[in-house]
């Protein structure tokens, strides 16, 4: 039996999508129930006795886009097959990523709440950690280049993945006011061209100083 006052075709991983829209292009603030129900076909009955509230329905929103849209990223770091590599193929993902057709430019962790709300504190938190978690990836994997000895022992890789994550969060940004892809792939091109002098490691073979790979 239906629960009561959700409609009988009621999809819940269907509705959590047209949800995760929603908070991706408007930010949690900005979207109000009437859009979030409207989109989820729906009606607010149906959302709290699905979701429970509306942050927790965004908490799901958030899991969401880290697990399909905003996850291209983090897949990219991993699979380089050298520290450099995937930090490059991180910040290409992003231009790509951020500037996809039919979705919201930019990144929902970076874009969703400001930083400081007071009226959703644990919203900006909860997305604050999230966004620490991809500068731990980040320092994880340049942690690895140092021990694979692809970067010099006293490469500082906190340093190193602040700057990074840095570039990652302002190509964003970026895209929500408008950039589009081919200058947010120059974004990331100009950041690995700093690669070798934050780092003292010499540039791939093949590649002149200075210079990084497209």
């Amino acid at each position: 039996m239906a629960e009561r006052g959700r409609p009988r075709s009621f999809d819940r991983a269907q509705a959590l999508q047209k949800a995760m829209e929603v908070f991706w292009s408007k930010g949690y603030e900005a979207a109000s129930l009437s859009e979030l129900t409207e989109a989820m076909g729906i009606n607010s009955p149906s959302l709290y006795g699905a979701f429970g509230s509306k942050e927790d329905l965004f908490r799901e929103a958030v899991e969401l886009y880290r697990e399909t849209a905003g996850g291209g990223s983090r897949r990219a770091l991993q699979d380089g097959a050298t520290a450099r590599e995937g930090v490059q193929a991180m910040l290409m993902a992003a231009a790509e990523r951020f500037t996809a057709p039919g979705t919201p430019p930019g990144c929902m962790i970076v874009l969703g709440a400001p930083s400081g709300s007071v009226n959703h504190a644990s919203v900006g938190e909860f997305l604050c950690d999230s966004r620490r978690e991809m500068q731990a990836r980040i320092q994880t994997r340049l942690a690895a280049g140092v021990a694979d000895g692809e970067l010099p022992a006293g490469t500082d890789v906190k340093a190193l993945a602040a700057f990074y994550t840095t570039v990652l969060h302002g190509m964003s940004i970026q895209a929500r006011d408008g950039a589009g892809r081919k200058t947010l792939q120059s974004v990331a091109r100009q950041a690995m061209c700093a690669w070798d002098a934050l780092t003292g490691s010499r540039p791939p073979s093949g590649v002149p100083p200075g210079h990084a790979r497209s």
